[in-house]
């Protein structure tokens, strides 16, 4: 029986942190090992130059330096298909034929779109290309006939708009897609070391690629319990920033120790940050390991992207073909 096929990408808009990792790379990483699915990871450098097309000259070498984020991660070129969107030109093909069917209303509801323009108001976002966004990402995933698309809650309404187009396509011309599901994952609540959002935009990021002395200075730096002005004050964990990372780096039962002696003022707040940089180093170790490998080996990155860039070309002609077919075009 023929394995289901699901795709998800991310944006090359600068090095992977730590909320990044927790909240979808390694859901990817779960996935391609369940070998239930067939994976098709890819670098969305199209849709980065929709907030960053006044500056694309980065773009392509962060393309390169998240494939290798991904694969310090986990990920397997071998077990999944990863590729740059860019390189498959049918999907602006694929795009164009969307944008020709898909009603202006279903954008500007996008609650996505009115977000980022409140959040990113220091770039211009009144573009075709930034409002129709969504029918790029439609074709993104039915491109390859995807049966889910692994996302977070607030994600939904994406994946809601391509299950849309894809109906309105195939009522229109001919069964070609699949209708994909979203995959709900559970993306943990990451703050940055200011208490914001993790965010590269906001510096406040602990980076896959942090070690040593960098890392353990911007945990020193993490925001705690912001009642908890002295090492004698009794604090609450369930407030805590730095108790929320001890819950996904930390063994179990030290988390339980941790949360008893904070409340009693057992323990202080640096203490508490020695010992989770201590236990993130750890874990990050072997990450790090595959990172320095891959940099030192960058050939066998563009040999990893040019195979991927190929096979997941092969489908997309092939569902083009179809797609004209149906179009009668």
């Amino acid at each position: 029986m023929a394995r289901k096929r699901i795709l998800s990408g991310m944006r090359p808009t600068g090095r992977l942190h730590l909320g990044n990792l927790h909240g979808a790379l390694g859901n990817w990483v779960e996935l391609q090992e369940s070998g239930n699915y067939d994976c098709f990871y890819f670098v969305a450098d199209w849709h980065a130059i929709t907030s960053e097309y006044s500056s694309t000259e980065c773009i392509k070498d962060n393309g390169v330096s998240m494939v290798i984020d991904w694969l310090a991660a986990g990920l397997d070129p071998v077990k999944s298909t990863l590729f740059v969107q860019s390189a498959v030109k049918e999907h602006a093909e694929l795009f164009l034929l969307l944008s020709m069917i898909t009603p202006l209303a279903w954008l500007q509801r996008n609650p996505t779109y009115k977000e980022m323009q409140v959040e990113l108001t220091s770039k211009d976002l009144s573009t075709f290309g930034f409002l129709g966004y969504p029918v790029l990402q439609a074709a993104d995933i039915i491109m390859y006939k995807a049966y889910g698309v692994p996302v977070g809650v607030d994600q939904l309404p994406h994946v809601e708009l391509t299950r849309e187009i894809a109906r309105r396509f195939n009522f229109l011309y001919k069964d070609v897609f699949p209708v994909p599901e979203a995959l709900l994952t559970r993306v943990p609540k990451l703050l940055g070391i200011d208490g914001r959002k993790m965010s590269k935009s906001y510096d406040n990021s602990i980076y896959l690629s942090d070690r040593g002395k960098e890392l353990h200075q911007k945990v020193a730096s993490m925001f705690t319990d912001p009642q908890r002005m002295r090492k004698k004050d009794p604090g609450n964990p369930d407030i805590c920033n730095v108790f929320t990372f001890h819950g996904l780096y930390t063994p179990r039962e030290t988390v339980a120790e941790i949360n008893k002696a904070c409340r009693v003022a057992g323990i202080g707040c640096i203490d508490c940050k020695k010992m989770l940089a201590a236990r993130i180093e750890e874990a990050l170790a072997p990450v790090h390991e595959r990172m320095d490998y891959y940099l030192s080996h960058l050939q066998e990155i563009y040999d990893m992207i040019t195979d991927g860039n190929v096979r997941a070309t092969k489908i997309a002609r092939e569902t083009m073909e179809e797609v004209r077919e149906a179009v009668k075009i």
